[in-house]
């Protein structure tokens, strides 16, 4: 019940997604203009939808390599992987974020995108980064922002996948999971902070580690989803609030698709 649930939602939201293409060929928010981020956002979704990406889109993201945060610069590096590969300017610009104790640019969820982009365009992850990452996980078992702050669950699941995209399994992976699980609430939801309630981006996340891990997802968290789905095919980031429809919608379709970064 789950699998057609997941599929049927994934059609209205990749139409969703499809429908904010903007005449520059990158992606925007209804009434804002186009960002990279946004665009690398929206490239992913629809790739891990299966569906194909506007060569404009393409564009778009080789038009702005420059000037971008190290997020930026890691979604960049992962949409155009997917589209014909990463440019050697923007992957020379990644690798210029590693620094000697392993990390990769500012944050430790910067590290985590790196990770995920490195291995996207088809690059070895060093194995001080690794070993940084593994280093950085809390009692708790999981992943903040940033080394010692509160974790958090989209950190955590994107750790997890950047841990099983470098071929890292065993207790830190399971620890992760378990974390997870415990920001799993009752509406099949799964929440960012303990108390927070269920919101779709932190749910969309959880789905995404725990298909990288090689588990299951729980039927309940894409009955969830579905649930949030509006009447324009974008989701609501929660039964409250109704934000950013690009980016909450963008990031939940691959989880709707069942496909967990790196994309493959």
């Amino acid at each position: 019940m789950g699998l057609k649930i997941a599929v049927l939602a994934a059609a209205s939201v990749l139409s969703f997604v499809q429908g904010r293409a903007q005449p520059d060929g990158g992606y925007a928010e209804p009434g804002g203009t186009s960002t990279v981020g946004l665009t690398a956002t929206a490239v992913l979704a629809i790739r891990a939808a299966g569906a194909a990406v506007p060569d404009a889109a393409r564009a778009y993201l080789a038009a702005h390599e420059t000037g971008l945060t190290p997020t930026e610069l890691e979604l960049a590096t992962m949409a155009e992987a997917v589209t014909g590969g990463t440019s050697a300017a923007l992957l020379g610009s990644l690798r210029a974020l590693e620094r000697p104790g392993g990390a990769i640019g500012p944050t430790l969820n910067s590290t985590i995108w790196g990770m995920l982009a490195l291995r996207q365009a088809g690059q070895p992850v060093p194995a001080a980064t690794v070993a940084y990452l593994e280093k950085a996980q809390s009692k708790s078992g999981g992943f903040g922002w940033a080394t010692a702050i509160r974790p958090d669950n989209d950190d955590t699941a994107a750790a997890v996948e950047a841990l099983a995209a470098a071929g890292v399994h065993g207790s830190v992976v399971t620890r992760a999971l378990a974390y997870l699980r415990a920001r799993e609430t009752e509406d099949g939801g799964f929440e960012l902070q303990p108390g927070a309630g269920s919101n779709v981006q932190s749910t969309a996340w959880s789905v995404q580690a725990v298909l990288a891990a090689g588990s299951t997802p729980p039927a309940a968290a894409f009955r969830y989803l579905a649930r949030m789905t509006r009447a324009d095919g974008s989701l609501r980031y929660s039964a409250r609030y109704a934000t950013t429809p690009l980016w909450v919608s963008a990031q939940a379709l691959p989880a709707l698709a069942r496909k967990p970064f790196p994309l493959r």
